[in-house]
């Protein structure tokens, strides 16, 4: 209540300003307008009257009795008309002003649904569209945040719980001690250190005021390396690996941070290929840059979900199926150590096949 009658307050301030001001340029013109015929016009009027053989007394009486009346007339006439049409001016003006501030308390109240109707000058619809825009951001950043803070929740929560689970059975004496046991709760553990490590690379990422340290790489051979190591998960899986990589290709990149942006990816191609499938990798220079996609065979991922699959923790696999969806990190992470490097990251599905790509200065 008190911020909203400050508003109106400010409001009403503006309104009286703008009426202030349309008054006083009316003044300022009718002055002029009063003097130049009061004074010049009267002085002409005497003369003129004067050689037509009139007196002097006479001339200026009869300037009295008509001029001046209809200039004094006129001159309150334009007074009340400016006045009004300040007024008028004013609200138009203030009105937007208004919702503007409506609006804007709403959002700091939490409501990132408000928006401005884009009404008034051109200028005010500028403002509105400015604030809207800022609007839609906050509100996709605050969904964005919820979001984050569900899924780290979750998965946070399933490697707890089945270590838990394990420790009480151990407890009770339902399971033995035995090297199965260990190796599960060996692997649950993992999960959580691999978990740990992945928040911590996203966080270094968002805290670094510097951008990373680039120098030349070749990165075929950064390609070939990342392949090589994942050669053994291409053999379990009877992959198909199929490559398109000159035998050089010089970038600017990080070493390490590009490493992990191809093991990532070779890693996600691997894991979302049903046996027997298809991997593609292929590398090639273009105009200013350098251009790396690694393709998969597997089911299509839906429309909607493509813009976000680099968002963090976000995932399309709804079941959160461990053998195949992972923590939902590994495709943020590439993105933001692509783009730390200048470069930019995309996403295509369809037709059987999903391709990640990335771009980095040649």
């Amino acid at each position: 209540m008190i911020g909203r009658d400050l508003a109106r307050r400010i409001t009403g301030r503006i309104a009286g300003r703008v009426a202030l001001a349309a008054v006083a340029s009316a003044g300022v013109g009718l002055t002029i307008l009063v003097v130049g015929v009061q004074v010049v016009g009267a002085d002409i009027f005497r003369r003129l009257m004067v050689t037509h053989g009139s007196a002097a007394d006479e001339a200026q009486a009869m300037f009295d009795a008509s001029v001046t009346v209809v200039v004094a007339l006129a001159a309150a006439v334009a007074v009340l008309a400016s006045l009004g049409l300040a007024m008028a001016l004013a609200r138009r003006l203030a009105r937007p002003l208004e919702r503007v501030g409506a609006a804007a308390r709403r959002v700091a109240a939490g409501d990132y649904a408000a928006r401005v109707p884009r009404e008034g000058p051109e200028e005010l619809v500028s403002l509105a569209d400015s604030f809207n825009q800022m609007a839609a951001a906050l509100a996709e950043q605050e969904r964005i945040r919820r979001d984050f803070i569900a899924n780290a929740a979750h998965e946070l929560r399933t490697p707890l719980t089945n270590l838990q689970g394990y420790l009480e059975a151990l407890r009770d004496g339902v399971i033995s001690a035995d090297s199965a046991t260990y190796a599960s709760l060996w692997e649950e553990a993992d999960r959580l250190v691999r978990l740990s490590r992945s928040l911590d690379t996203l966080a270094e990422g968002d805290a670094a005021a510097l951008p990373p340290s680039l120098q030349e790489v070749d990165l075929a051979a950064a390609i070939r390396l990342a392949l090589e190591l994942a050669q053994p998960a291409f053999e379990r899986a009877a992959l198909h690996l199929e490559t398109q990589v000159p035998l050089s290709l010089p970038a600017r990149a990080n070493p390490d941070q590009l490493a992990q942006v191809l093991n990532n990816l070779v890693s996600n191609a691997v894991r979302y290929s049903p046996p027997g499938g298809a991997v593609s990798v292929r590398a090639e220079r273009r105009g200013g840059d350098i251009l790396v996609s690694i393709a998969n065979s597997g089911d299509d991922i839906p429309p909607d979900d493509v813009p976000r699959l680099f968002e963090r923790f976000y995932r399309v696999d709804k079941s959160r199926d461990r053998a195949r969806g992972g923590a939902g990190i590994g495709l943020a992470i590439v993105k933001q150590l692509v783009e730390a490097a200048g470069g930019r990251v995309g996403a295509e599905s369809g037709g059987g096949m999903t391709r990640f790509w990335f771009s980095l200065p040649g």
